[in-house]
Protein backbone atom coordinates (compact mmCIF):
# COMPACT_ATOMS: atom_id res chain seq x y z
CA UNK A 1 0.00 0.00 0.00
CA UNK A 2 1.16 3.53 -0.64
CA UNK A 3 1.59 5.46 2.75
CA UNK A 4 -0.68 8.71 2.96
CA UNK A 5 2.31 11.54 3.80
CA UNK A 6 1.07 14.91 4.35
CA UNK A 7 3.96 16.24 2.90
CA UNK A 8 3.78 15.31 -0.80
CA UNK A 9 4.14 17.99 -3.30
CA UNK A 10 0.89 19.89 -4.16
CA UNK A 11 -0.29 19.02 -0.66
CA UNK A 12 -2.07 21.73 0.45
CA UNK A 13 -2.45 22.24 4.56
CA UNK A 14 -3.84 24.95 5.83
CA UNK A 15 -2.41 27.57 8.86
CA UNK A 16 -3.56 27.43 12.10
CA UNK A 17 -6.96 30.00 12.33
CA UNK A 18 -6.63 31.74 15.60
CA UNK A 19 -10.13 32.12 16.03
CA UNK A 20 -11.21 28.56 16.22
CA UNK A 21 -7.48 26.92 15.48
CA UNK A 22 -9.30 24.83 12.74
CA UNK A 23 -6.35 23.16 10.97
CA UNK A 24 -7.68 21.71 8.13
CA UNK A 25 -4.89 19.24 5.51
CA UNK A 26 -5.66 18.33 2.28
CA UNK A 27 -3.11 16.34 0.40
CA UNK A 28 -3.28 15.06 -3.16
CA UNK A 29 -1.64 11.73 -3.71
CA UNK A 30 -3.42 10.85 -7.13
CA UNK A 31 -2.54 11.79 -10.48
CA UNK A 32 -6.11 10.62 -12.25
CA UNK A 33 -8.35 13.45 -11.62
CA UNK A 34 -6.82 17.43 -11.44
CA UNK A 35 -8.84 19.50 -8.80
CA UNK A 36 -9.07 22.68 -6.51
CA UNK A 37 -7.09 21.63 -3.32
CA UNK A 38 -8.09 24.86 -1.83
CA UNK A 39 -11.99 24.18 -2.47
CA UNK A 40 -11.78 21.08 -0.08
CA UNK A 41 -10.27 23.10 2.67
CA UNK A 42 -12.89 25.89 2.98
CA UNK A 43 -15.75 23.29 2.07
CA UNK A 44 -14.40 21.27 5.06
CA UNK A 45 -14.00 24.34 6.60
CA UNK A 46 -17.99 25.21 6.33
CA UNK A 47 -18.89 21.99 7.42
CA UNK A 48 -16.73 21.80 10.35
CA UNK A 49 -18.16 25.13 11.35
CA UNK A 50 -21.84 25.11 10.22
CA UNK A 51 -21.67 21.45 12.84
CA UNK A 52 -20.51 23.76 15.65
CA UNK A 53 -17.03 22.32 15.60
CA UNK A 54 -15.41 25.89 17.42
CA UNK A 55 -12.69 24.02 19.63
CA UNK A 56 -8.89 23.84 18.46
CA UNK A 57 -9.63 20.40 16.33
CA UNK A 58 -7.83 18.87 13.06
CA UNK A 59 -8.83 17.10 9.81
CA UNK A 60 -7.47 15.69 6.84
CA UNK A 61 -8.60 15.32 3.84
CA UNK A 62 -6.63 13.02 1.37
CA UNK A 63 -7.33 12.29 -2.14
CA UNK A 64 -6.46 8.45 -2.94
CA UNK A 65 -5.43 6.79 -6.36
CA UNK A 66 -8.07 3.58 -6.77
CA UNK A 67 -5.46 0.84 -5.87
CA UNK A 68 -4.54 3.10 -2.29
CA UNK A 69 -7.99 2.94 -1.46
CA UNK A 70 -8.81 -0.25 -2.44
CA UNK A 71 -5.83 -1.67 -0.20
CA UNK A 72 -7.71 0.65 3.08
CA UNK A 73 -10.93 -0.29 2.06
CA UNK A 74 -10.13 -4.22 2.36
CA UNK A 75 -7.68 -3.78 5.20
CA UNK A 76 -10.38 -1.97 7.35
CA UNK A 77 -13.92 -2.81 5.44
CA UNK A 78 -12.98 -5.88 4.66
CA UNK A 79 -14.55 -5.25 1.39
CA UNK A 80 -12.53 -6.03 -2.11
CA UNK A 81 -12.51 -3.19 -5.19
CA UNK A 82 -12.23 0.51 -4.64
CA UNK A 83 -14.95 2.78 -2.88
CA UNK A 84 -15.50 7.00 -3.54
CA UNK A 85 -14.87 7.53 0.30
CA UNK A 86 -13.80 6.38 3.91
CA UNK A 87 -13.70 8.10 7.02
CA UNK A 88 -11.25 7.30 9.96
CA UNK A 89 -12.43 9.20 13.15
CA UNK A 90 -10.03 9.31 15.61
CA UNK A 91 -11.20 11.13 18.56
CA UNK A 92 -14.37 9.81 20.00
CA UNK A 93 -17.74 12.91 20.85
CA UNK A 94 -16.10 15.30 18.83
CA UNK A 95 -19.53 17.00 19.04
CA UNK A 96 -18.74 17.15 23.06
CA UNK A 97 -16.82 20.10 24.74
CA UNK A 98 -13.25 19.03 25.36
CA UNK A 99 -11.05 19.49 28.55
CA UNK A 100 -8.80 22.87 28.11
CA UNK A 101 -5.33 21.68 26.89
CA UNK A 102 -2.94 22.56 23.96
CA UNK A 103 -3.24 19.59 21.90
CA UNK A 104 -6.33 19.81 18.61
CA UNK A 105 -8.69 17.46 18.96
CA UNK A 106 -8.45 14.94 16.23
CA UNK A 107 -11.37 15.06 14.32
CA UNK A 108 -9.60 12.11 11.98
CA UNK A 109 -8.88 11.40 7.95
CA UNK A 110 -11.61 11.62 4.64
CA UNK A 111 -10.01 10.05 2.13
CA UNK A 112 -11.60 10.12 -0.98
CA UNK A 113 -10.80 8.48 -4.39
CA UNK A 114 -11.57 10.50 -7.07
CA UNK A 115 -11.43 8.27 -9.50
CA UNK A 116 -14.18 6.70 -8.43
CA UNK A 117 -16.02 9.78 -7.95
CA UNK A 118 -15.43 10.12 -12.02
CA UNK A 119 -16.78 7.33 -13.06
CA UNK A 120 -20.07 7.51 -9.77
CA UNK A 121 -20.69 11.06 -11.13
CA UNK A 122 -23.33 10.54 -13.94
CA UNK A 123 -25.01 8.40 -11.85
CA UNK A 124 -25.68 10.73 -9.02
CA UNK A 125 -26.51 13.61 -10.81
CA UNK A 126 -29.43 15.42 -9.10
CA UNK A 127 -28.98 13.02 -5.93
CA UNK A 128 -28.92 17.04 -4.47
CA UNK A 129 -29.77 20.21 -5.77
CA UNK A 130 -26.65 21.37 -7.32
CA UNK A 131 -25.86 17.90 -8.04
CA UNK A 132 -24.93 18.30 -12.12
CA UNK A 133 -23.68 15.45 -12.24
CA UNK A 134 -19.78 16.58 -12.34
CA UNK A 135 -16.71 15.34 -10.60
CA UNK A 136 -16.39 18.43 -8.60
CA UNK A 137 -19.94 18.05 -7.11
CA UNK A 138 -19.08 14.35 -6.52
CA UNK A 139 -16.59 14.95 -4.96
CA UNK A 140 -18.09 18.47 -2.73
CA UNK A 141 -20.57 15.43 -1.68
CA UNK A 142 -18.18 12.88 -0.88
CA UNK A 143 -16.23 15.25 1.39
CA UNK A 144 -19.47 16.31 2.86
CA UNK A 145 -20.48 12.45 3.61
CA UNK A 146 -16.97 11.26 4.69
CA UNK A 147 -16.61 14.51 7.63
CA UNK A 148 -20.04 13.59 8.52
CA UNK A 149 -18.72 10.44 9.30
CA UNK A 150 -15.89 11.32 11.24
CA UNK A 151 -18.35 13.45 13.51
CA UNK A 152 -20.02 10.28 14.29
CA UNK A 153 -22.78 10.27 11.91
CA UNK A 154 -23.78 6.58 10.07
CA UNK A 155 -26.07 5.14 7.44
CA UNK A 156 -26.88 1.86 8.71
CA UNK A 157 -30.80 2.38 9.41
CA UNK A 158 -33.15 4.17 6.88
CA UNK A 159 -33.45 7.06 9.14
CA UNK A 160 -30.16 7.94 9.70
CA UNK A 161 -29.39 7.60 5.87
CA UNK A 162 -32.25 10.32 5.43
CA UNK A 163 -30.95 12.67 8.35
CA UNK A 164 -27.31 12.52 7.21
CA UNK A 165 -28.73 12.62 3.58
CA UNK A 166 -30.71 16.10 4.58
CA UNK A 167 -27.52 17.18 6.42
CA UNK A 168 -25.46 16.77 3.15
CA UNK A 169 -27.87 18.57 1.13
CA UNK A 170 -28.01 21.09 3.87
CA UNK A 171 -24.09 21.74 4.10
CA UNK A 172 -23.74 21.81 0.16
CA UNK A 173 -26.23 23.93 -0.69
CA UNK A 174 -24.57 26.55 2.22
CA UNK A 175 -21.06 26.02 1.08
CA UNK A 176 -22.25 27.07 -3.23
CA UNK A 177 -24.18 29.80 -1.68
CA UNK A 178 -20.93 30.96 0.32
CA UNK A 179 -18.41 30.34 -3.01
CA UNK A 180 -18.27 33.14 -5.42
Amino acid sequence: MTPLNPSTPGAATSPTNTETQLIVHVVDEQDDVQFDAARYERLARSVLDDQGINQASELSVLFVSSEVIADLNEQHMGHIGPTDVLAFPIDEDVTQPQPENDAPLLLGDVVVCPSVAATNCSTNKNSYPGHQGTVTDEMDLLVVHGILHVLGMDHAEAEEQRDMQELERVHLTAFREREP
